[in-house]
């Protein structure tokens, strides 16, 4: 790997690393200071992203060994085209959503908002970047305690409520972690993923039961992680009581789980793996079509428009490990593009539905009928806009998305539970939808009066904000 982009791998662990302990120690009580320091962090993350993007297009694989300590002794940070793409979403998705919390003012509500934000961008990219096992629990512990810490900002019952949930599932996952982890190193005396491809090929026969344990372990695991169903009861609960930029942000935390999947079961656990070779596919796809179906039977079931913005993500979760279970070339593809797609339309919904909360006072994203409110025009259209990309229709990417994984899987023995299951799920999240939409703003524009609130314009030129 050449140095400079070495010094760019290295930069998209680093830098937010730096800003953060800087925000914590020096910038703790100036909010404007820090507010500057964040989105300039943020844009040029996006920018090394974009630079790391450019030069894993042409499909190779660098590495770079922090200290100089080589596999598998040292930390070894991968780059390939897989993690350049998590990295550039993360970017991307954390500059929204910090001109958003910005431009809402929603960071007054707590001083370490900027610094927990940043030590959760360090657990995102080291996570995505990262080449060894141990040191992808250590980043998933490292953007679990920021996350701790953005849950619980603005305080109140139900985030204190979620927040301690969310800490003991989250405790349980990580104690499972280090065991599957534990196991596999007693048998393979190592934990570099590339070296641990090539030691597990090996394994003798007395020792393909243990790694199999490993791999099931490790895979339910990330499967929590990536709110599997019947792992997902954590996360409606705790993504619908987070503040909307935060529950934005965290659109992206469960593609960590699938991310992870990805990368042990075609890299460690691949068809090379003896009796570990995809050893969770057999469950892995019926987990997913169920994940798929109580995600928008919850949307269509949900009270309130946070509530539909968390479940959504479980539905869209369900919908892209249908794709990834098969283990098939022409699923990944457009698996990884619904990746894409789903986090930024998942985020989107959640700050769609904080602006409409804030909106409209104390009914807030309650799907109740209410007075009028400002603006409601405006903010119609893009829950319209926000919904269609959600449930995957025309014209938006997320149509394209699901045509993708249809072909993707049609040659698959479990192509009709699959196609069955992503065409049900659509029209039940258009009427899921249809029936929130109405609600409100068809409906409540008859009933009388108005909620009397500030335009939708913030302090940062040209961002839409929720004065309220």
């Amino acid at each position: 790997m050449n140095a400079s982009i070495s010094l760019l791998v290295a930069a998209a662990v680093v830098l937010p690393a730096v800003v953060g302990a800087a925000s914590v120690l020096m910038l703790r009580h100036r909010l404007d200071a820090s507010r500057l320091v964040s989105l300039g962090a943020c844009l040029a993350l996006v920018g090394i992203a974009a630079a790391l993007v450019v030069h894993a297009s042409g499909g190779t694989t660098e590495s770079y060994a922090l200290g100089n300590w080589r596999a598998p002794f040292g930390i070894v940070l991968v780059l390939d085209r897989l993690s350049a793409m998590m990295l550039l979403l993360t970017a991307g998705l954390a500059t929204v959503v910090m001109t958003y919390a910005v431009a809402t003012g929603m960071d007054r509500k707590g001083w370490h908002f900027h610094p927990l934000f940043q030590f959760q961008l360090l657990g995102l990219n080291g996570a995505f970047l990262t080449g060894d096992l141990f040191n992808l629990f250590v980043f998933f512990e490292v953007l679990l305690i920021a996350s701790y810490g953005l849950l619980l900002h603005g305080q109140g019952p139900m985030r204190l409520k979620a927040g301690v949930q969310y800490v003991v599932i989250n405790l349980v996952g990580s104690t499972l972690f280090l065991i599957g982890v534990g196991l596999l190193y007693g048998v393979t005396g190592t934990l570099n993923m590339a070296d641990l491809a090539v030691k597990v090929a090996a394994a003798p026969a007395g020792d393909q039961g243990l790694i199999a344990a490993s791999a099931l372990i490790l895979t339910v695991v990330f499967a929590l992680k990536a709110a599997v169903v019947p792992l997902h009861f954590w996360l409606p609960g705790a993504y619908s009581a987070a503040t909307g930029a935060v529950a934005a942000l965290f659109a992206i935390m469960t593609k960590v789980g699938a991310y992870a999947i990805i990368r042990t079961s075609t890299l460690i656990f691949g068809e090379d793996a003896g009796a570990a070779a995809f050893v969770a596919g057999p469950w892995l796809l019926p987990a997913a079509i169920a994940t798929t179906f109580i995600g928008f039977i919850g949307l269509f079931a949900a009270r309130g428009l946070r509530e539909m913005a968390a479940w959504s993500v479980i539905g869209s979760m369900g919908m892209l490990l249908s794709a990834i279970s098969v283990f098939r070339v022409e699923a990944m593809g457009p698996a990884l593009y619904y990746v894409l797609h789903s986090t930024l339309a998942g985020a989107a919904l959640f700050l769609v539905a904080d602006l409409i909360g804030k909106r409209r006072g104390e009914h807030g994203d309650a799907l109740t009928l209410g007075p009028r409110f400002r603006q409601s025009g405006l903010l119609s259209g893009l829950f319209f806009l926000t919904a269609i990309g959600v449930v995957g229709l025309p014209p938006l990417s997320g149509f394209i998305g699901k045509l993708l994984i249809l072909d993707g899987v049609r040659e698959t023995p479990a192509a009709a539970w699959i196609w069955g299951t992503i065409l049900i799920t659509t029209l039940i999240g258009v009427l899921a939808f249809a029936r929130a939409g109405s609600l409100l703003f068809w409906k409540s524009a008859e009933v009388e009066g108005e909620i009397p609130t500030r335009a939708l314009r913030g302090r940062v030129v040209g961002v839409a904000a929720a004065g309220g």
